[in-house]
């Protein structure tokens, strides 16, 4: 039997409830589209809900204790934070809830029709979900696939959930682990090295590459890298992960290169796989790549051409803000309203470390690597009062523009509030703004926003 979704509209079934697949839920909704969203797991995204705001959640904990161990430096006299590790783990489960029933809300105010089950196509037009009820079969005229990605775990690694952790695994841990070892120094990585350094873990990071951050700018790299040692995290530069065996006190990791690390856990942050396998898509016409992630084009339709992708299955950038952004347009696409590609060259981005770091547009490195020219201007946080009086002076803004047009293309901060910051530049880069736009603009003082202008000039 066939059931459709309350509406006027053509219908738009979506599987996966990410923000993808609710940003394009609610989009089509509004825009008079007949909707069924599909998710066998949690809605608003096991990426989002089961990774980012749960590290998010930690990551502020952890930065609030560095403010109350380092408070004597601002003349104020405490003693040393401890991390509850219980209270920390509650605190993340609530937020989880309350992010979850805002949008389970959100969807239902839209008269979006939930179906809990695991949803796979059986044809180019036509959906099947097996629910706790049974087989229901839904027929679209338009079909997203949105259902995200999952930790991936190389054969050396034996992940039990107790000593060797996915990302997954990390968020309601009863105890802080006395050594973590972290295999894998990309954004993931490092944001969990500073996490449990800060929760009191002893840390030893293995970096496959030459530097942390291994695709950013080499300069953001060494601060974030310095700032680690500084705080005695152990860096192992240059070493591949190739075994792990559990011992009688924890773990044992060992190297392509001999080394051995030792530690009571270790975590694995080396990327993740997209979920496209076992639901149907190549019986639908749809084409994955080798890596298993949906072709798609500008528009992010897949080679089906009614049937889209969006999120961590399409290969894109892996943002919950450019999933959700994608979602929108492929409804607004899908339902016949004028739509631009999605720019990625100007997706701003961040890493919740501390200091963290943010950027958007070009970089420097990336112009030299292109033979651009471009004109590069940057100031340290040391010479903002703000930072100082706040003692956060780690770190810089920089800047990046077009000696011609004196446009500017993109920027760089590191340094405390790095997340927020960068929005001005990433508006100035969407708008073309010149640097003497910037410059004129005036900021709050003290504020740490006087440093882009200052940088700008």
């Amino acid at each position: 039997m066939t059931f459709l979704a309350s509406g006027e509209g053509p219908t738009f079934v979506i599987v996966g409830g990410g923000p993808a697949g609710v940003s394009a839920a609610t989009t089509a909704a509004s825009l008079g589209a007949r909707v069924v969203l599909v998710e066998d797991s949690v809605v608003g995204g096991g990426a989002h809900l089961w990774d980012c705001i749960p590290s998010k959640t930690m990551a502020a904990t952890a930065a609030t204790k560095d403010l109350i161990d380092k408070a004597a430096r601002m003349g104020v006299v405490a003693g040393s934070a401890r991390v509850d590790q219980n209270q920390l783990a509650e605190r993340i489960r609530t937020i989880w809830s309350d992010i979850n029933i805002g949008f389970m809300e959100l969807l239902l105010s839209q008269d979006v029709q939930i179906i809990r089950g695991r949803g796979s196509f059986i044809g180019p037009n036509r959906v099947s979900v097996e629910t706790q009820e049974g087989t229901r079969e839904f027929d679209f005229d338009f079909g997203l696939v949105s259902t995200g990605s999952f930790p991936r775990v190389p054969d050396w690694a034996p992940v039990d959930g107790e000593r060797v952790l996915t990302t997954r695994h990390a968020y309601d841990l009863d105890v802080v682990p006395s050594h973590l070892v972290i295999v894998g120094s990309g954004v993931t990585g490092v944001e969990f090295t500073h996490i449990f350094k800060s929760l009191g873990s002893e840390v030893t990071l293995v970096v496959s590459r030459q530097q942390i951050l291994p695709h950013r700018d080499p300069e953001v790299a060494a601060v974030l890298q310095n700032d680690f040692l500084e705080k005695g995290v152990k860096l192992v530069i240059g070493a591949y992960a190739s075994a792990t065996h559990l011992t009688d006190n924890g773990v044992l990791v060992e190297c392509d290169d001999g080394r051995r690390m030792e530690g009571s856990h270790m975590l694995l942050a080396v990327g993740s796989i997209p979920l496209t396998r076992g639901i149907g898509l190549e019986e639908a016409g749809v084409r994955l790549n080798r890596a298993g992630f949906v072709q798609v084009d500008a528009y992010q339709r897949s080679s089906v051409r009614h049937i889209y992708a969006a999120g961590d299955c399409c290969g894109k950038m892996p943002l919950s803000s450019v999933a959700a952004q994608q979602g929108r347009k492929i409804a607004r696409h899908a339902l016949g309203y004028p739509v631009s590609p999605l720019d990625y060259s100007n997706v701003a981005a961040a890493v919740f470390t501390s200091p963290e770091i943010a950027s958007v547009g070009l970089e420097d490195v990336t112009a030299a690597a292109e033979g651009r020219k471009v004109r590069t201007t940057k100031v340290p946080f040391a010479a903002n009062p703000r930072s100082v009086l706040q003692g956060r002076e780690e770190g810089f803004v920089k800047v990046i523009s077009d000696p011609a047009t004196r446009v500017v293309l993109g920027g760089t901060i590191v340094g405390h509030r790095a997340s927020d910051l960068i929005g001005i530049v990433a508006l100035a880069v969407q708008a073309d703004v010149t640097i003497d736009n910037l410059v004129e603009t005036l900021m709050v003082h003290p504020s740490l926003s006087e440093s882009i202008t200052d940088a700008a000039e």
